[in-house]
């Protein structure tokens, strides 16, 4: 095993208040636990009929298989020894059943760590090896749940066997048995035990779809099978409904056979048909998310079998993926290529026959990119590339256009998510021309930001993730130049887009391409984000961002952040006050290293800002409500709220400008009934501007308030 640690530490805050930050990762470098390993399987036919050790000895293999979940390749060498030695237990006529299922166990363990695609090629698939594995799936019982593995496996094991170069045909010999019975082909007894487990709820149904697609794609088989096996399975299908546990089960089982078989002629020539029954269906439109993914993933295959198997001539090429290949091509090798192309697509742009049936593929595929679950719209979205991959340039043209609808904000998030799988596999398959880029990436950089509040949290970040997922496709399928003129604004928007703590943020503006549009960003998304604790950390990252633009910071945002202060917003206001704090402070060391003042910095109508933002929130709200208690004659006679009240007052009278006149009215005239009995002490205001008085036909004679304690 081999350990690699990374440490990374960036000093922030106010004398390094913050921690370091301190990444370590752990990479295995081998399979260490081979003798661990050999001891456990050869435990088994000691332990297996006792409960403890059993347990035990399985808990442990587990704990072992899964260190490797991650890094399964490194158990690849050691593979084919470990099922060699499980074999040899389960071919033994001595191993009791439940040896054999506790051999299977460790088989599935070690299939699942490493993938059942991987994993089954190893099985011996001799024509030696077709009956024993037949007669041991045939002595399974399908209801026992605490053997699933067993037949899992076997399923697996017989769907490689299936692969032997030879008409089952000859496989079945006589088909007298001793007691003068007929015995059953093999080709029918395989074909049964893989509808029959097509239908049950656990495991194997995966499994026996694997089988299928084995199975059906040997030539004796769809000679002789494949039109009566589809006949059965669209009967199925058309007759079950998806309102119970036991229909759903049977339709996952019927649609997995239909996706898992290859493309063949047989196939093409029924395609209309099943494609029929999937409309009638209407999956689409199912409540169970696994139906709805099976029924586009057969869509889309569908689909493929109505277009010939061909690369689009008009695809954006980057050029050979080996490098030897792309230093030693001349310019006029590049020429005659080019000039070759051209003459190509021409010829098949003309050779093109889209059926209609196409047209319905497509509509189902760009419904499924708007679906809830993301499995969904992960799978149309790879359907959407491959079957653009085979139209001619019109067409597919208008495919991405129909893409590109779903970035509207109109449309949801999952709408949004999508589109952005879709516009990264037609990038990653060169099917999206350069000529497109200046529609697209503003609609990625769109994306890079989408966020939405709902009720209490906000959704968008998986939109934000399929959109750096398009970055990185589009990075690796085109050419430097021509991405040149959108990567400085797809950069900042991707970093942008990082979640990082302040002071990394800090680090990434650091490079002067990035430190302005960082600074936009905090200010027009991160100031007044919903979460509190979002908002704070924006504040400190604008304050340690202050001494590499304090110009900026001065003349341009802390105007803007003034204006944020005194909004409608709450979440605005209150990240906007924190910021000018932030910024205020960070200017005011600047101001230390250089010799100059806050003031200096600051603009005179920026300082005055800063002084009334208290006054401009809360003395209308507080005027007011002195009004409404004062109309509602609150028994406050002799409280020492009043002297409050006096205050407020006295203070507000020097800066009603900051009261709207209607409010000054109606403060004053409410306060007058209640106090005018009371006789005018002389004023103590004789300083204040005219322009401040308040209006002499609302108020008349203003008493002071000091007389209304007494």
């Amino acid at each position: 095993m081999a350990l690699s640690e990374t440490e990374n530490g960036f000093s922030g805050g106010e004398g390094g208040g913050e921690a370091d930050a301190i990444v370590q990762t752990c990479v295995l470098g081998s399979f260490s636990e081979r003798g661990e390993t050999t001891a456990l399987i050869s435990s088994l036919p000691e332990v297996h009929g006792d409960l403890g050790p059993r347990e035990s000895t399985t808990e442990r293999f587990l704990v072992i298989m899964n260190r490797y979940q991650e890094q399964p390749h490194l158990l690849d060498p050691h593979l084919e020894w470990m099922l060699n030695m499980i074999l040899d237990f389960i071919r033994s006529e001595k191993s009791p059943p439940s040896l054999v299922h506790l051999c299977f166990k460790f088989l599935y363990v070690i299939c699942k760590v490493r993938g059942y695609k991987i994993f089954m090629q190893l099985f011996p698939h001799e024509v030696a090896d077709v009956q024993p594995v037949l007669d041991l799936m045939s002595r399974q019982d399908p209801s026992d749940s605490e053997t699933w593995e067993t037949r899992y496996m076997l399923l697996l094991w017989l769907s490689m066997t299936c692969l032997i170069p030879f008409d089952l045909s000859r496989l079945d010999g006589h088909l007298e048995s001793d007691g003068g019975k007929a015995r059953e082909p093999i080709m029918d007894r395989i074909l049964a035990i893989a509808k029959s487990y097509l239908v049950v709820s656990d495991s194997a149904r995966n499994a026996a779809s694997v089988l299928v697609s084995k199975f059906m794609t040997r030539p004796d088989v769809k000679q002789k099978r494949l039109g009566d096996f589809l006949d059965w399975n669209l009967t199925t299908i058309s007759q079950t409904n998806d309102q119970s546990l036991r229909n759903i089960v049977v339709l996952d089982g019927a649609l997995q056979s239909l996706v898992n078989i290859r493309t063949h002629t047989q196939a093409c020539m029924l395609s209309p048909a099943v494609l029929q029954c999937l409309e009638k269906k209407h999956l689409s439109e199912s409540s169970e998310a696994m139906l709805r993914k099976l029924g586009v993933k057969l869509t889309q295959r569908l689909g493929l079998t109505f277009l010939k198997p061909r690369l689009a001539a008009w695809r954006y090429q980057r050029g050979s993926r080996s490098l030897a290949a792309n230093l030693s091509m001349s310019q006029s090798a590049a020429d005659s290529t080019g000039a070759t192309s051209e003459v190509e697509t021409k010829e098949q742009e003309e050779d093109y026959d889209i059926p209609e049936e196409v047209e319905t593929v497509i509509e189902h595929l760009l419904l499924g990119l708007k679906d809830k679950e993301t499995i969904v719209r992960w799978s149309a979205a790879k359907g959407i590339g491959r079957v653009t991959g085979r139209l001619p340039k019109e067409l597919a043209d208008e495919v991405v256009g129909s893409v590109l609808d779903c970035f509207s904000f109109q449309e949801t998030d999952n709408a949004w998510h999508g589109g952005c799988l879709a516009l990264a596999e037609l990038g990653r398959r060169g099917l999206l021309l350069p000529s497109r880029l200046t529609d697209v990436v503003p609609l990625i950089i769109k994306s890079l930001i989408y966020e939405e509040k709902r009720g209490a949290c906000s959704v968008g970040s998986n939109v934000r993730d399929a959109a750096c997922y398009v970055c990185w496709s589009f990075a690796r399928a085109y050419e430097p130049k021509e991405l040149k003129p959108f990567v400085t604004q797809i950069a900042r928007s991707v970093f942008n887009n990082m979640t990082l703590s302040w002071f990394l943020v800090v680090y990434i503006a650091g490079f002067p391409e990035y430190t302005k549009s960082m600074i936009d960003h905090l200010v027009a998304m991160k100031i007044n984000h919903w979460d509190g604790m979002i908002r704070e950390l924006a504040t400190k990252a604008l304050h340690n961002l202050t001494p590499q633009v304090p110009d900026y910071m001065a003349a341009t945002v802390l105007p803007q952040l003034l204006k944020m202060a005194v909004g409608i917003d709450l979440h605005g206001r209150h990240g906007a006050i924190l910021a000018c704090g932030q910024i205020t402070h960070a200017l005011y060391k600047v101001g230390l290293q250089t010799n100059r003042t806050v003031v200096d910095m600051i603009s005179p109508e920026c300082v005055d800002a800063l002084k009334n933002i208290h006054q401009m929130l809360m003395r209308p709200a507080i005027c007011s409500l002195i009004e409404k208690l004062s109309l509602s004659k609150m028994p406050f006679k002799n409280d020492p709220i009043i002297t409050g009240w006096q205050w407020i007052i006295d203070d507000t009278i020097k800066t009603l400008h900051l009261v709207s006149s209607g409010a000054k009215d109606g403060i004053m005239v409410s306060l007058i009934p209640r106090w005018h009995h009371l006789p005018s002490p002389p004023s103590q205001h004789r300083s204040c501007s005219t322009s401040h008085s308040p209006p002499r036909g609302a108020v008349g004679h203003f008493p002071h308030v000091s007389h209304y304690r007494s």
